[in-house]
Order: structure tokens, then C-alpha cells, then sequence
């Protein structure tokens, strides 16, 4: 075998061979066959190569035959491999697809590989249709009709568009400390104590907590995040009345940013969320007092991805409370350790999203209205 297909590479090929085993992901395979050509180049003997590389000596034969009869490209790249004929057609395949989009049977929430495979059993001229069969092909189509999404389709209309660039555009604003930008949320937590004292953790052993649980009530969380500086603040309250905002409002004004001559809010549409809220709990004078300073910018309905403090208030639910917490007082003070942490650090949220992206990517959502003009 030797004799018959000597290897010889060329400077070029050896670099390229070097560089494929010195950096990058690649198959295994890929790099035993490098391996392969390089100890062949040297003038090593098969039994060597196969020994070293730990590979069989068909590889090493295999691998410098492709190469002396072809090129480098054909002896690192896989050969076409025979198997067995594909047991559905274009057109049966074609067939799956489309019974896996539609209604599953009556009395069945949810297609299953079992019942898809029935029904091309019922369908074509085959007389059985392996689970693994179905299962491959719509992996191939990206198909999983067992499972479902839920989540809110928005109305993207001229209000929807108006609002989203009105936030976008608070966003890429310079700062200004005279007119600050803050995006404002509120969010539920549940109290949730232990029946069971945990066991803590220990060398090679995880810690272990009983998985039932005491449920000791719910509280609330207001979250402000200033856009354009490394701040945020969160309060914690029984909870989220109109009087509880609008409290958070006045704090906002008098507290938080008593220099500012207007607070830009970004906020979602929750009825609370409101210049009402603050005649509901203030004297008239008290709220328009608070109202003169405060500008309220809505984002779009079932788009609270717009709002900067979303992704802050994912923060903190990694960050601090994932885990159980069965104590108001408790919580109130991690979730202030936590946020002094992480002003103390500086941090922020990247937004990258801006006007100009969302016209280019979200062109055939916009009115046609829009288009024309």
C-alpha cells in the first residue's frame, strides 16, 4: 500500500494542514486525516500512522488514496456514504408537512409522531411508517407540531408606529440632566418560604432543598431605570394601586430628580399609568404640581419590549430572586443590596434598537399610508 500511494505535499498544503490542527472547530475526522497526510508526508510507515492517530490502517490507505488521486480538498472532506432508499417520496414528504400543520384528530389537542405516522399509513400505499421516519423528516422542515408559542400579536398600525418611534427617539437622545429620560415598570413577586429547612451544600454534593413550598402572599415592585445614566431604583409595595404610583411619581419629582425641569416617563399602558392616578390620590393642586414636571410617553400596546427597564427587571429576577425569599423585610433588603451593586458598578443596558433599524427591518409592517407618502 505504500509503494503504490506515496503522499508528497507541497509547502502550501503543509501550512494549511498546520493551520487546520492548530485552531478552530473542526470534525475529529477532519483532523485525524491531516494528521494522517502530515506523518505520511514524513515518510512514516502505515502501521505507525494508524498506531499514533488511533485510527485503522483501511483510514490510513483510504486517506492517501483520495489525496494521490485526487487533491487535498477530497482527501480531508467525507465520501458520499450508501444507505437505504428515503422511505417517503417529495411528495409524501410534502404530504407530512401539510397534515402536520393542520388540525390534529378530533379529541387530540396535539399531533404526535404515533398519530402523524397513522395518518400516512391512512394517506399513501405504505403499509407501516416508523416514529424515527416522521420524526427526521420534520426535523429536516424545522416542524414540531407537539409544541406551541403563546404570545400577544400586535396591531402594528399608525398608533403602534407613532408610539415605538416616539420611544426609539427618547432613546438616541444626548443626555440631559435638565430633561431626563426614565422608563418606569412594575412587576409581581410571590413570597415563597420553606417547609423544610435546606440542606447546604457540601464537597461533591449539591445543595438540597424539599421541593414543597410555603406561599406567604405577593408583593409588588415598581422598577425606575434612568436611560441615559447607570441608575436605577426599585420599591417595594404591598401594592400596585393607583395611589401606590402615584407616589412613585412624586418621589420621581421631589426626590429622585429634584433639579430636572421635565422627567420624560416611558411607560406602558396599564390604567393606573395615568395623570389620573395622581388627582385620585393627591389634592388637585398637590397633582398638578407633580404633573408639571412629569412627560409621559406610552409605548405600543403589546410592545413592552420597548421599554428599557423589561430587560432590568430580567436583571434583577436572575441576579437576586431566583430563589425563595418568604419575607417582605427580607426581600427589601436584597433587592437593595443588589441595586446598590449594581449602580455602584456602573451598569447599564445596551439598547441597540433605533429608528432607522426598525424602518428597514419592520418595512412590510408599517401602514401603507406610510409607503405611499
Amino acid at each position: 500500500m505504500n509503494v503504490r500511494y506515496r503522499v508528497e505535499l507541497s509547502q502550501i498544503e503543509r501550512t494549511e494542514l498546520r493551520a487546520l490542527l492548530s485552531g478552530g472547530k473542526h470534525a475529529s475526522r477532519k483532523l485525524k486525516r491531516a494528521q494522517i497526510l502530515l506523518a505520511a508526508d514524513a515518510e512514516t510507515s502505515d502501521e505507525e500512522i494508524a498506531r499514533s492517530v488511533g485510527v485503522s490502517g483501511s483510514t490510513v490507505y483510504r486517506t492517501k488514496r483520495r489525496f494521490v488521486e485526487g487533491n487535498l480538498e477530497r482527501a480531508l472532506s467525507e465520501e458520499p456514504r450508501p444507505g437505504a432508499e428515503r422511505k417517503l417520496t417529495g411528495k409524501e414528504e410534502a404530504l407530512l408537512v401539510a397534515t402536520a400543520c393542520a388540525s390534529p384528530p378530533r379529541g387530540r389537542a396535539r399531533w404526535t409522531l404515533k398519530l402523524l405516522a397513522g395518518a400516512m399509513v391512512k394517506l399513501t400505499e405504505h403499509k407501516s411508517l416508523s416514529h424515527e421516519t416522521v420524526r427526521r423528516r420534520l426535523a429536516e422542515n424545522a416542524l414540531k407540531p407537539w409544541r406551541k408559542d403563546m404570545w400577544c400579536i400586535p396591531q402594528v398600525d399608525g398608533e403602534y408606529v407613532a408610539r415605538m418611534e416616539d420611544v426609539l427617539d427618547l432613546y438616541a437622545e444626548a443626555p440631559d440632566s435638565r430633561r431626563p429620560v426614565v422608563c418606569f415598570d412594575e412587576s409581581p413577586v410571590q413570597l415563597i418560604g420553606e417547609t423544610r429547612q435546606p440542606i447546604p451544600a457540601k464537597p461533591g454534593r449539591l445543595e438540597r432543598y424539599d421541593y414543597e413550598y410555603r406561599r406567604n402572599g405577593t408583593v409588588n415592585l415598581f422598577v425606575l431605570l434612568d436611560v441615559h445614566r447607570p441608575w436605577r431604583k426599585v420599591k417595594v409595595t404591598e401594592r400596585r394601586a393607583a395611589r401606590d404610583y402615584a407616589q412613585c411619581m412624586r418621589d420621581l419629582v421631589d426626590i429622585h430628580y429634584p433639579d430636572a425641569e421635565i422627567i420624560r416617563v416611558v411607560q406602558d399602558n396599564l390604567s393606573t399609568h395615568s395623570a389620573g392616578a395622581l388627582y385620585q390620590a393627591f389634592p388637585p393642586a398637590e397633582a398638578r404640581r407633580i404633573l408639571r414636571r412629569l412627560e409621559f410617553h406610552y409605548t405600543p400596546k403589546h410592545a413592552s419590549w420597548l421599554n428599557m427597564v423589561e430587560i432590568e427587571i430580567g436583571v434583577l429576577r436572575g441576579q437576586c430572586l431566583d430563589r425563595r425569599i418568604d419575607d417582605p423585610k427580607r426581600l427589601r433588603r436584597e433587592i437593595t443590596a443588589w441595586e446598590r451593586q449594581r449602580n455602584a458598578a456602573r451598569s447599564r443596558i445596551k439598547w441597540m434598537f433605533t429608528t432607522d433599524k426598525a424602518r428597514a427591518k419592520m418595512a412590510g409592517a408599517y401602514p401603507a399610508t406610510s409607503k405611499e407618502s
